[in-house]
């Protein structure tokens, strides 16, 4: 547990607060950490906060990807907090657990479905975490490994333990963990298998909505591409990033002049309203695997059948133009 120097009740604006990071919450990032701490506040406003000063750590400033260390202060400022809203339905929470890829003692991995969330907060009521937490009593400390867009599906780890969490958050920074996503681009790839290096900056819209944008002040960020299947003006592609920015692979992607079918934020409108006349419903990406040893050294490896949304998509779409050979790939 944090040692706090006052608590807080939902309602009106408490008072400063000063947190003692313990060992659990070592190697978190403070805006994350501020989420849990600030339940109801969106997350524009904590990145508000950090941008201006008013949480410090240690008496200082901090960027939000600053990541806690043991013994750690935080100082928290007074900030208006929303009593919690009702729990999910309990029919919503369960329809969670149908889509449980696996679980033992320490993780459990979802098929996520497009269309949720992972977490609660910005206008979402509540996400992965809080449907297995109610529907669950005995998740209550389940916490994300990584994220995943709301429109993506897929393949998302979560940590039922802090221990467990603080060990695969670890695996991420080692570069061990690897994961493929099938994509669904406008246009015909005649790259080959290509590494796409851009370094991608993180930009903050009105209202703290998250822009990303290919940038020399961004950090690095490498995608490996390759075609899985061709269609006409299209192609179905295999993607594995190495790195874990926000939306690296639908920015990498359109920044190609690929653009990911579906992306209403980074994607080409033209093409969109092509796909979704031949009824694309959403965002073509889907987190189709993710592998990474356990503390033992055994590799775990767990895979998520392409949604049917977007299979049946696929079973839509005219196949190669006359003289173009369709290649296949794995999916």
């Amino acid at each position: 547990m944090q040692e706090k120097s006052r608590s807080h009740n939902a309602g009106p604006a408490a008072s400063v607060r000063k947190v003692r990071v313990d060992a659990d919450s070592a190697g978190q990032r403070i805006d994350n950490f501020l989420r849990r701490e600030l339940p109801g506040v969106p997350k524009g406003r904590v990145y508000r906060l950090l941008r201006r000063g008013e949480v410090r750590v240690n008496g200082g400033r901090v960027r939000a990807e600053y990541k806690l260390a043991a013994g750690d202060e935080v100082r928290i400022p007074p900030v208006r907090i929303d009593a919690p809203g009702a729990p999910p339905a309990p029919k919503l929470a369960g329809q969670i657990l149908e889509h449980v890829l696996y679980e033992d003692k320490r993780l459990i991995v979802i098929d996520k479905p497009s269309g949720v969330a992972v977490h609660g907060g910005s206008g979402v009521s509540h996400g992965v975490v809080e449907r297995l937490r109610h529907a669950r009593p005995d998740l209550a400390e389940v916490g994300l490994v990584h994220r995943l867009d709301r429109e993506t599906s897929g393949c998302l780890v979560l940590a039922k333990r802090r221990s467990a969490l603080r060990e695969l958050h670890a695996r991420f920074r080692e570069g061990v963990v690897e994961k493929n996503y099938l994509a669904l681009v406008s246009g015909d790839w005649q790259h080959g298998e290509q590494v796409l290096d851009m370094p991608l900056l993180v930009t903050n819209r009105q209202g703290g909505e998250r822009h990303v944008v290919v940038s020399e002040k961004g950090k690095d960020a490498q995608t490996r591409v390759r075609l899985s299947r061709r269609y006409r003006d299209a192609s179905l592609l295999q993607c594995a990033p190495r790195t874990g920015r926000t939306h690296q692979i639908r920015v990498h992607l359109a920044a190609a002049e690929f653009p990911i079918a579906g992306d209403e934020r980074y994607g080409d409108p033209a093409a969109n309203a092509r796909f979704a006349a031949l009824g694309l419903p959403r965002l073509f990406l889907h987190a189709q695997s993710i592998s990474f040893p356990d503390p033992s050294g055994n590799d775990l490896h767990f895979t998520a059948p392409l949604a049917a949304d977007l299979e049946a998509f696929l079973g839509r779409l005219p196949g190669p133009a006359p003289g173009r050979r369709a290649r296949q790939g794995n999916r």
